[in-house]
């Protein structure tokens, strides 16, 4: 009589779902670990709270050195007589009627920029004549430091408003003219061909193709214009000025008050911060064609 025996069954080798000790299958393969990616690995800590640790803990060291004296009142106040002469300037109205006076100082210079540095970009970008007119003197200009224009302008506007409003234009309109006319001129040669071939005029071609591709670098330049704006400012309202932010700083520093100097500063650091938001957010709005790199 023979006796046929069948082959042992091999052992299962589907490891689908065991995830190492401690699984119910897990002891059959013992040396199996999860993969988890490294990011899975980091502390998970909030990122409002990292992007926030380092600026208080140098208000804590500020009010640590006030508190012992190392720092005189008379050289840096302390935070908390900042946050309460800060308090004082809002509720006796002087401040925000000074951010006022400022804000429609920047308003007028960053319009009156705006219009000039893209106008002058549009025409040396897209013309080969505009290139040969405007884009020699531009270049030229931009190495002037603005600043040192200030007399002319006095003696040219006088002491009222006007040379205020021309010196924070001209520190708008170079920023944005090199920007955009990068923009203009980066845009890929390849992309200006397929519209030709799809039969696209040439101001089909500027708006379709130019002015999108170039409109990164326009944003981009608007961002440094802001910058520089505000600190067209500060130097504007040095200029016989009897409002606005830097004149509560010129008062103050004639009476040698740090904190009013501190608390200006802050405002326009704020400032400067809100209007870059806004830019920020234009950009996320009107880029979102544009995939971009956001860190890991």
């Amino acid at each position: 009589m023979s006796i046929s025996h069948a082959p042992p069954n091999p052992p299962s080798t589907d490891i689908s779902g065991i995830s190492g000790p401690g699984h119910p299958d897990g002891d059959a393969f013992p040396g199996l670990q999860p993969v988890v990616p490294v990011s899975a690995r980091r502390a998970r800590v909030p990122r409002w709270l990292r992007r926030t640790t380092g600026p208080l803990l140098l208000l804590a060291l500020w009010q640590l050195l006030s508190a012992t004296g190392v720092l005189a009142p008379d050289v840096l106040a302390s935070p908390g007589r900042i946050a309460q002469v800060g308090w004082d300037l809002v509720s006796d109205g002087s401040l925000p009627s000074a951010m006022a006076t400022s804000l429609r100082r920047v308003a007028l210079g960053l319009l009156f920029g705006t219009v000039t540095g893209t106008g002058l970009a549009l025409f040396a970008g897209l013309f080969r004549i505009g290139e040969d007119l405007v884009d020699a003197p531009v270049q030229m200009l931009r190495t002037v430091p603005f600043v040192g224009l200030i007399p002319l302008f006095i003696i040219w506007f006088g002491i009222g408003e006007a040379p205020k409003t021309a010196i924070i234009t001209l520190g708008v309109t170079f920023p944005l003219y090199l920007n955009v006319y990068a923009g203009i001129r980066g845009v890929d040669t390849q992309l200006i061909e397929a519209g030709e071939s799809l039969g696209l005029s040439r101001w089909g071609l500027v708006r379709h193709v130019v002015l999108p591709g170039a409109l990164p670098g326009a944003l981009t330049g608007l961002r440094y214009s802001l910058g520089i704006a505000w600190l067209a400012l500060v130097f504007a309202e040095q200029v016989n000025a009897d409002a606005g932010i830097g004149f509560l700083m010129v008062q103050a520093r004639d009476f040698l008050r740090t904190d009013v100097i501190v608390v200006c500063l802050i405002v326009y650091a704020f400032l400067g911060l809100l209007a870059d938001f806004i830019v920020r957010s234009l950009e996320r709005l009107l880029l979102q064609w544009r995939p971009t790199f956001t860190g890991r």
